[in-house]
């Protein structure tokens, strides 16, 4: 049977963020979605230079096994370009993507995921996730430390441990999944997934038959719970194209990828004009206003119903602004604290870590005592992005966290040995420890899978169950 996807995707901004730092693709046969992450650093460019690497694979005949092993090495190469970007530009340092990409061939479809965005399936009723989460939080859920309820509140859901961020060592997991005519994907960020129930989710997939109205419905859901947080949200249906009507061949670019590009042009006829003219749209080539470009879905028609929600929404703004309703605004974010770095020391702020014009929306509520440089790598990527809290209370539970921290990193580093996360509840040894106490006759924690204490005070974590934290997506 011949199969294509029927395809829609949406982006918007959120709430909060000044600027959009998803990416996302759709097309006939090709479905990809980056959250980026490292805010002004760059994390809009980690995430379109990923889209624009993958792009003129829509466009290419590929078998499933060499499908597969192509978009691994597209991957492999938005990596580098990634790595090569921040060595080339200082202030790009700490910027990073996540990455669902799904590419068909036949009735087969290869999945490559990496990070905590999400893809889901619709088959014969059933929503399931074909995606696990790369996440502090799902390896917590793994562990048997806390249940899937308790991660969806989870202080630290937005902690990833696997992301592209240029290194060597980033790779995405890779699937090959059998398609059937009729099956509905899924692939959305986290703008979605944390602030609309996985229920409701489920329903709109059920219920809305076109993909574009779907995918509008989605980030209408997601904008109304309030979402700060960039919303990106690609719907492809598996259709059989010798039993419906064609579905659109035009692709869709959306996010921060489209974002540096502006106009449309038809799409070319040929495999080898598409791909160079996808590449170019979505990496923000050549602006002459006389080259045709491809249809961006933010420029693209949009359902009635969602363009009287951005009018209504652009009315409401206006209005809060004009009235002095802007004080309102101040007033809530003034409720919110956050942790991050001054003057070297971990520092708890009241407000939220974004400006309104010259208006500043945060302060320094206090100053710890604890450097950042003395915290493991992963809590200072974490300071340097911001530490959400949800209260006064909240803050200062998690300077408390974040002292123990820096004690155990204090006390391994004093020992010879690499500065670790701990568990909650760890100690400093007591004097009669010592190094002859340890059957191996030294006083660095061995790898092991068991979190209980080493001879040395620290506990012994498997490098491999413990990776790295990236800063929040």
């Amino acid at each position: 049977m011949p199969f294509a996807f029927h395809y829609a995707a949406r982006s918007d901004v959120g709430m909060v963020r000044s600027n959009n730092e998803d990416s996302g693709y759709a097309g006939p046969h090709l479905l990809a979605m980056a959250d980026g992450m490292g805010g002004h650093a760059g994390g809009d460019v980690a995430s379109s230079t990923v889209v624009a690497a993958l792009v003129d694979l829509d466009g290419e005949s590929l078998s499933g096994r060499d499908a597969s092993q192509a978009l691994l090495d597209r991957i492999r190469e938005a990596n580098r370009e990634i790595g090569t970007a921040v060595d080339d530009d200082p202030r790009l340092d700490g910027m990073g993507t996540t990455l669902i990409a799904m590419l068909r061939t036949g009735d087969r479809i290869a999945l490559a995921h990496i990070g905590d965005s999400r893809a889901f399936l619709l088959r014969d009723g059933e929503v399931t996730q074909v995606t696990k989460d790369h996440s502090f939080v799902q390896n917590l859920v793994d562990e048997g430390r806390i249940t899937a309820d308790e991660a969806k509140t989870h202080p630290q859901r937005s902690l990833v441990t696997r992301v592209l961020t240029g290194s060597d060592e980033d790779e995405p997991d890779l699937v090959v999944r059998q398609g059937r005519a009729g099956d509905r994907y899924l692939i959305a960020s986290d703008g979605l997934t944390d602030y609309v129930a996985r229920e409701t989710v489920d329903d709109v997939l059920r219920e809305t038959r076109d993909p574009g109205e779907c995918a509008e419905r989605l980030v209408g859901l997601a904008l109304r719970a309030g979402a700060p947080d960039n919303v990106t949200v690609i719907v492809g249906d598996l259709v059989d194209i010798a039993k419906v009507d064609a579905p659109p061949t035009q692709p869709q670019v959306v996010g921060a990828a489209a974002e540096r590009r502006r106009g449309t042009r038809p799409v070319p006829v040929t495999p080898a004009e598409k791909a160079a003219a996808l590449s170019k749209a979505a990496t923000g080539g050549d602006d002459d206003t006389d080259d045709d470009g491809v249809t961006l879905a933010e420029e693209g028609p949009r359902t009635r119903r969602g363009t009287v929600l951005r009018v209504v929404a652009a009315l409401v703004v206006a209005a809060v602004v004009v009235a002095g309703g802007s004080y309102a605004a101040y007033a809530w974010s003034q409720q919110q604290y956050y942790l991050g770095e001054q003057d070297g020391v971990v520092t708890v702020f009241r407000g939220v870590d974004q400006d309104l014009g010259p208006i500043s929306l945060h302060s320094p509520e206090y100053a710890t005592t604890i450097p950042v440089d003395e915290l493991p790598d992963s809590y200072q990527q974490n300071i340097e992005a911001g530490i959400e809290a949800s209260s006064r209370a909240d803050a200062d539970a998690r300077v408390t966290e974040l002292r123990l921290q820096a004690e155990a990193c204090r006390y391994a580093r004093s020992q010879g040995d690499e500065c670790r996360t701990v568990q909650p509840g760890w100690t400093p040894p007591s004097p009669s420890a010592s190094p002859s106490a340890s059957p191996s006759g030294s006083a660095s924690p061995s790898p092991s899978a068991s979190p209980s204490a080493s001879s040395s005070g620290l506990p012994s974590l498997s490098t491999t169950s413990t990776p790295t934290v990236p800063p929040p997506a």
